[in-house]
C-alpha cells in the first residue's frame, strides 16, 4: 500500500483497544512498529493522536499510513456440514441485505482466549447466495440469547452501524431479576468503566472515569417479592451494561453471579443456573428498502423453564416502551 488510508471502525469492533484493532486488521505490524507510528502521529483516530490503549468507538476513522501493508485476510476455518445446518436453522429473517439469527445462550459471537468455537468463525455457512461473507454489526454476550443481526454486504454493514450509533434502533431484552425492581419502571443512568480484577476484566458502575450508560426497565410481571419478569431497553451499548445496571439497583439478573454474586440466585428456587437475559426484539429501519425490520426471538429453553416455574404468562409482545420519546 503506497498511500494513506482511512478505515472506519465497525460496530462489532466498538470498545476494543487500538493496538488490538491493528492486530486484527494488520497482523504483520509488530507492536513496536505500531508504537513508533503512534509516537510520530502517523496513526490517528478521528484526526487526533492516540495511544495503543485507546478504546475505539463504532464509526470512528483510523488513519493508516502508507508504510503498512494491505490487511491480511484471515483464513476462515472450515465449517462442518452439521454446524452449517444448525446455524441455518437459527435464521429468523433473511433478505438480500440482512440476516437475523436466534443466537443461543452459550455461543460466543467472536473468538478470544479459550474460545475456539464462535459465530464469527462460522459465518461462511450463512453466505447463501450472496457474493460477500456476512458481517457482524453488533454483539451479544456469550451467555445472552436472542436476536443478532448480520449484514450481507459492506453497504448494509455501514448503514446498520450508523443506525446502531444513532437513536433509530430499539433493542428490547427480556430478563428475570432476583427480587423486584423498585419502582416498577425506571431509568438507570450510571456510567460504566472497565477495571481489572482477580478473575479478569469486569465492568463497574458509577466510576468517575466511566462512559455514560443509560438503560430503561419495566417490570411486566412479579412472582411475589422473589423474582420479576423485566423488559429492558439499553439506550447506550456498553459492555455488560444491562447486567451491571440491574445489579447496581439491587436486583441482579437471575444467574449472573459475576455481577450479582450470591444475590443473583434465589434460595430454594428450582430454576436453571444460567443467566436469564434474552435479546427479545429488534426494531430498526431497513438499510436499503425503507420501512422497518421487526424481529422477535422465542425464549430459550432455560428461560421457558423459569417462566413455567414462576407462572409468568410469557405472551406479552406489546411495546413496553412505546410512550418513551
Amino acid at each position: 500500500m503506497n498511500e494513506v488510508r482511512t478505515l472506519v471502525v465497525a460496530a462489532d469492533e466498538a470498545e476494543i483497544r487500538l493496538d488490538r484493532w491493528f492486530k486484527r486488521h494488520f497482523p504483520q505490524i509488530g507492536h513496536g512498529h505500531l508504537e513508533k507510528l503512534l509516537r510520530t502521529g502517523q496513526v490517528r483516530v478521528d484526526g487526533k493522536r492516540a495511544k495503543a490503549a485507546t478504546r475505539l468507538e463504532a464509526g470512528q476513522s483510523v488513519r493508516v499510513p502508507p508504510v503498512t501493508a494491505e490487511p491480511a485476510a484471515p483464513a476462515a476455518p472450515r465449517v462442518s456440514e452439521r454446524d452449517a445446518a444448525w446455524l441455518r436453522s437459527l435464521v429468523l429473517f433473511r433478505d438480500e441485505d440482512v440476516i437475523a439469527l436466534d443466537k443461543p445462550a452459550g455461543l460466543a459471537v467472536q473468538g478470544g482466549t479459550n474460545t475456539a468455537r464462535h459465530l464469527d468463525g462460522m459465518l461462511d455457512a450463512l453466505r447463501f447466495d450472496a457474493a460477500e461473507r456476512p458481517r457482524l454489526v453488533h454483539r451479544l454476550d456469550k451467555d445472552t440469547s436472542g436476536v443478532l443481526l448480520l449484514a450481507r454486504s459492506a453497504f448494509a454493514a455501514a448503514r446498520l452501524a450508523e443506525t446502531f450509533r444513532g437513536k433509530d434502533a430499539r433493542k428490547y431484552y427480556w430478563a428475570v431479576t432476583a427480587g423486584v425492581p423498585k419502582p416498577l419502571q425506571g431509568k438507570i443512568d450510571a456510567p460504566l468503566a472497565k477495571e481489572a480484577g482477580p478473575q479478569g476484566e469486569r465492568v463497574a458502575a458509577g466510576a468517575e472515569e466511566g462512559r455514560r450508560a443509560v438503560s430503561l426497565y419495566q417490570v411486566i410481571e412479579a412472582a411475589g417479592k422473589r423474582a420479576a419478569w423485566v423488559a429492558l431497553w439499553p439506550l447506550t451499548g456498553r459492555t455488560h451494561q444491562l447486567r451491571v445496571h440491574m445489579a447496581a439497583i439491587g436486583t441482579p439478573i437471575l444467574g449472573d453471579g459475576k455481577y450479582g454474586g450470591e444475590g443473583a440466585f434465589i434460595s430454594g428456587a428450582e430454576v436453571p443456573k444460567q443467566i436469564h437475559l434474552h435479546a427479545r426484539r429488534i426494531i430498526l429501519p431497513h438499510p436499503r428498502k425503507g420501512g422497518r425490520i421487526d424481529v422477535t426471538a422465542p425464549l430459550p429453553p432455560h428461560m421457558r423453564a423459569t417462566w413455567s416455574y414462576f407462572g409468568f404468562d410469557g405472551e406479552d409482545d406489546g411495546d413496553p416502551f412505546a410512550s418513551y420519546k
